[in-house]
């Protein structure tokens, strides 16, 4: 695995030849000693000259001092072999005292009492001999590994002559041997050691945002200061708090929650204006995920985090958050069609259109996870009637093969322009459209059927109208058509696009692993070609990572296809397979620590099983450690990812503490945590349950 140097090395799992050439060598099948087994093959220092009386002192330390010079070994394993030096030494200090007088013992002098003596001492030496090989691998190292023999396991003597049974082929060193000791953890430990490091870097995160900007919306670590961006509502603050309960950062649990119970309510009514689907996303999204952990609605025991005695209050949550929807409906109520305005005035309690009189498609209808929710555990259906009103709405419209523009007129309730791509202001409509049929489990083969035909349709649209492969080496991605199907096609891929995979993973298997619905035969041909494209298209968004010289992604990659004069300099990793597929242009070389790729390995590790999502994902994580660390506290975004050092950009999106660290720390963990199966993710990665209760509000078709 590369640090942060950007190499795509081989993956994990690749095989390997029986040796370096790749012919079979039966040498390194032959017996070897049960201490050649866990040593490094080069040879021992000989050991060290024993005096008839046995004088050990002096010769111990200089020998252990010999054997672990040359070699990256550890003192415990030093000390284990010296073990069996030991036994050997008093072997050979018997033989001395035995045959050092030889006239003593000639066999004309030989007497009752000699052969007595002479009995004796080859008991002894059986014995040392026994208990220096036997003791030095059951008696110490198996005591490591959990030695499971009993005294009854004592050997015959018969066994010192059985023929030893052919060996595995040796380990080379770095496998044995790591961090300069016996490698006796198990894969699991390692991956636990990896996600407390994701929780070091989420607590060193939030220590530079609690030091130099609580309260405000967004740190800027590199100047230490704080800047509202998104209305001024604290929105690191509340994004972070489900992930903190999560990682249990219990100190982080205390100063979140402890803010937003002194702080939230009294903002919402000073406050001016905000962006609807930011704030539902980020804000309410982040309230709502926090009342269900900490126990609100009497259904954590799904989540597999076990409760701390920090928490969150879920009544005041539930207060806050019932304050702010009331606030934001106003961009539903204020609308004159079924498409809600983009902005609210909080302490007005008025909404306006975006200066253009536009909204996003995707933030007009990325809104009802969120709302249902909402409507389920306060008992008042209004919130989730007016957020379902949209996507009844959107069925009405026509599309490109299921696919939608990326701008929607509110007044007009129709879509402006051509422009589709799954890109910004494209991509979770699509997403919500699986998602919400996800959660409200006990509609979709009723009222909510028609969200799933709808998503199903426009899958199949993005194959049949944006996939391409790259040239010379055929990376899969998804394009754009920015003036719509007769138009042109752009080889233009933005990271938000990432997001794809994982939605893709889950809509072919509803959140089981891929094994388990193969099992029940539950999938059909459609959802094992969805898994297959999804798997593809990991693949290309993390070689967009190890292509440059950062080991991290681009905000938006182009890529080179046939038939396509699109040129432009690449990411600058020119030891990646792929460094002549992906082009790089001077104005998309910033990365915002965004969590698209690592949402979608999260989702495909938890369906597939496959590790390598997971060796993808730490490739990842260090690449953010080693390049957007910041000393005082928190991480900051960079100005061009394909040069070092990167320049940095002073900005830390609460997006980082509430998705890209918290889906790390999910895919390195159990995935009895948050199961997909009983959770759905809004796309700011809040969990929140899938609603199985017979009080969910019905809907209307």
């Amino acid at each position: 695995m590369s640090g942060g140097g950007g190499g795509s090395g081989p993956l994990p799992y690749s095989m390997r030849d029986v040796d370096g050439s790749g012919a079979y060598n039966n040498a390194k099948f032959r017996h070897r000693s049960r201490l050649k087994v866990l040593l490094p093959p080069d040879p021992l220092p000989p050991l060290p000259f024993l005096s008839p009386r046995g004088d050990v002192e002096g010769v111990e330390s200089g020998w252990l001092e010999g054997f672990m010079a040359p070699r990256s070994v550890g003192l415990a394993a030093a000390e284990l072999v010296l073990g069996h030096v030991r036994g050997r030494l008093r072997l050979r200090m018997a033989s001395q005292a035995l045959f050092t007088n030889s006239s003593k013992y000639q066999c004309g002098k030989f007497t009752v009492g000699k052969f007595l003596s002479l009995l004796m001492v080859s008991g002894v030496i059986y014995l040392l001999v026994h208990k220096s090989s036997d003791g030095f691998v059951s008696g110490e190292l198996h005591e490591k590994v959990g030695n499971t023999h009993t005294k009854k396991d004592f050997p015959k003597i018969r066994t010192f002559w059985r023929k030893p049974p052919r060996l595995p082929p040796r380990l080379p060193p770095n496998e044995i041997y790591r961090n300069n000791s016996l490698l006796l953890q198990s894969p699991q430990s390692e991956w636990t050691l990896r996600q407390k490091k994701v929780k070091e870097a989420f607590e060193h995160a939030w220590s530079g945002y609690r030091n130099y900007a609580m309260g405000y919306d967004e740190l800027m670590p590199l100047t230490r200061r704080g800047i509202d961006g998104l209305g001024g509502l604290g929105a690191t603050v509340v994004d972070s708090l489900d992930t903190a309960i999560i990682m249990g950062a219990d100190d982080v649990v205390s100063e979140a929650s402890k803010w937003i119970e002194d702080n939230l309510m009294k903002k919402l009514s000073e406050k001016g204006q905000v962006n609807l689907f930011e704030t539902t996303i980020r804000v309410l999204g982040g309230l709502l995920s926090a009342y269900h952990l900490s126990g609100g609605d009497k259904a954590r025991g799904d989540s597999g985090i076990p409760m701390t005695s920090k928490r969150a209050n879920p009544e005041r949550l539930l207060e806050v958050s019932k304050d702010l929807a009331d606030r934001l409906l106003l961009a539903f109520t204020s609308s004159p069609t079924a498409i809600p305005l983009s902005d609210v005035v909080l302490r007005d309690r008025t909404a306006h259109a975006a200066p253009d009189g536009l909204s996003s498609t995707s933030e007009a209808t990325t809104l009802q996870l969120e709302y249902s929710y909402l409507s389920t555990i306060s008992g008042d259906p209004k919130y989730d009637l007016e957020a379902m009103k949209v996507l009844e709405h959107m069925r009405t419209l026509p599309t490109v093969e299921g696919l939608v523009p990326i701008y929607i007129n509110p007044s007009s309730g129709q879509f402006s322009g051509e422009n589709i791509r799954l890109g910004s202001r494209g991509d979770s409509y699509y997403e919500y459209l699986l998602k919400v049929w996800v959660q409200q489990e006990r509609y979709r083969d009723t009222s909510l059927k028609y969200l799933f035909e709808m998503y199903t349709e426009a899958m199949k649209g993005v194959k049949h109208l944006l996939v391409r492969k790259t040239i010379p080496n055929g990376l899969v991605f998804v394009g754009e058509l920015p003036y719509g199907r007769n138009s042109g096609f752009s080889p233009k891929m933005d990271h938000l696009v990432c997001f794809l995979p994982g939605t893709l993973a889950l809509g072919a298997t509803k959140g089981i692993t891929k094994k388990k619905a193969l099992e029940n035969h539950l999938l059909t041909a459609e959802d094992i070609d969805n898994l297959q494209l999804a798997e593809d298209l990991a693949k290309t968004c993390v070689e967009m990572y190890f292509v440059t010289s950062t080991g991290l992604a681009p905000e938006i990659a182009y890529f080179h296809i046939e038939g396509n004069s699109e040129g432009g300099p690449d990411g600058g990793n020119k030891s990646s397979q792929y460094v002549n597929d992906i082009i790089i242009k001077p104005l998309d070389r910033h990365n915002l620590l965004r969590p698209e790729t690592v949402e979608s390995l999260f989702v495909l590790y938890r369906i597939t099983e496959d590790p390598k999502y997971r060796e993808w994902g730490w490739q990842i994580f260090q690449a953010f450690e080693k390049y957007t660390r910041v000393d005082s506290g928190g991480y900051t975004s960079l100005d061009d990812v394909t040069s070092l050092p990167p320049p940095r950009r002073d900005k830390m999106e609460t997006f980082f503490l509430g998705e890209t660290l918290k889906y790390l720390y999910l895919l390195f963990g159990e995935s009895n945590i948050l199961p997909l199966d009983k959770y759905v993710f809004n796309t700011e990665a809040h969990p929140l349950p899938i609603i199985q209760s017979a009080q969910q509000i019905s809907h209307s078709v």
